[in-house]
């Protein structure tokens, strides 16, 4: 069958990429079929696997791909020294990234199970990178004696957990600001150091 009318390869692979983000977020990676993204992006079902062999290809490549810009966006950033500084700068970093890609968010993390063993693995490695930027940020401030960590590993997590869940209550038309939000968030992190 021919193409769609108005399709071209170069805009059709983000156009799938974005709807299939949208379907997973909404109903869930295995609610969603790939006829239905097909449709959604205006392609037969077919012509669907021109761009993706399979779902599985499409979540671990949105799961890649926001995890990798994440990690790109972060290594942009022109980083305080101090890490008192450096450990709040984390904090703002980490809310404005996730709040600012709810989608993209939510299927990092509730859509794991989903993913095959191989796929599971690259994720792991590439939230193992990120988490290694908060540890390495504490390392620097137990060195310093400006923190106190029992547990350097554990903290990161603890810290990263608690920042992740930001996506699942904060409305931007809440009773708090994000800018509210940062700060209290700041606050909680930086006592749980000291």
């Amino acid at each position: 069958m021919a193409r769609t009318l108005g399709s071209h390869a170069k805009h059709t692979k983000p156009k799938i990429s974005a709807i299939a983000l949208n379907l997973f977020s909404e109903q869930g990676f295995a609610a969603v079929s790939m006829r239905q993204i097909a449709a959604k992006a205006g392609l037969q079902a077919g012509a669907l696997y021109n761009y993706f062999p399979d779902k599985q290809t499409i979540l671990s490549e949105l799961l890649i791909n926001h995890m990798e810009n994440l990690l790109e966006t972060w290594s942009a950033q022109v980083l305080p020294d101090e890490p008192n500084e450096l450990l709040k700068f984390f904090v703002d970093f980490h809310i404005d990234y996730h709040l600012n890609r709810p989608e993209e968010v939510f299927i990092a993390y509730m859509e794991l199970r989903n993913l095959s063993d191989d796929n599971f693995r690259k994720i792991e490695k590439l939230r193992g990178k990120y988490e290694l930027i908060l540890s390495k940020i504490l390392t620097d401030g137990v060195k310093e004696d400006l923190f106190s960590c029992k547990d350097i590993k554990i903290t990161s997590l603890a810290i990263i957990g608690m920042l992740k869940e930001l996506n699942t209550w904060y409305k931007k038309d809440g009773r708090v600001s994000v800018l509210e939000v940062k700060n209290i968030y700041k606050e909680i992190v930086l006592k749980a150091v000291s």
